[in-house]
């Protein structure tokens, strides 16, 4: 159960929130080439992230709706939301998101760099005792007389 809702929040995190932003600091650049038709995507998969981020908590009262996510997006438009709550919202915060997303990504760098010395190591060790045990055979081997095998 832990295990379910600890993935939940990571996929929710990677898979909807990060993207999310990403979008938005992309949207975010001055002079960019189709930045219309940039900006439409962006402000419908934002919009798509955070909505569905907020449904998660209340998927089983609005889940059995016929068409729920198709009529949220055509009664709430991405431009005016994008526009009027969470770009004011990100702007707000963004050196905030920006400091966590380095602190995140320097964590995420550090404990995957100590767990490949520690597969590593293991790794080592584990050639090691084959090569111990290999070795030790054919000796065993080679020491008995010609024909007989132990």
């Amino acid at each position: 159960m832990a295990v379910s809702f600890i993935t939940r929040l990571v996929t929710l995190a990677l898979g909807y929130a990060y993207p999310a932003y990403d979008c938005y600091k992309t949207l975010e650049l001055k002079n960019t080439p189709r930045m219309e038709q940039l900006r439409l995507w962006c402000q419908y998969w934002i919009l798509l992230a955070f909505l569905t981020a907020l449904e998660r908590f209340a998927d089983c009262a609005v889940s059995w709706l016929p068409m729920y996510g198709e009529a949220k997006l055509a009664l709430v438009g991405a431009r005016r939301v994008y526009d009027d709550y969470l770009r004011p919202f990100l702007a707000a915060h963004e050196s905030d998101i920006d400091r966590g997303l380095l602190e995140l990504r320097a964590r995420a760098a550090d404990a995957t760099a100590s767990h490949l010395q520690a597969a590593v190591a293991l790794g080592r060790a584990c050639l090691s005792e084959v090569v111990r045990r290999v070795s030790s055979r054919l000796q065993a081997t080679s020491r008995s007389p010609a024909g007989q095998v132990q």
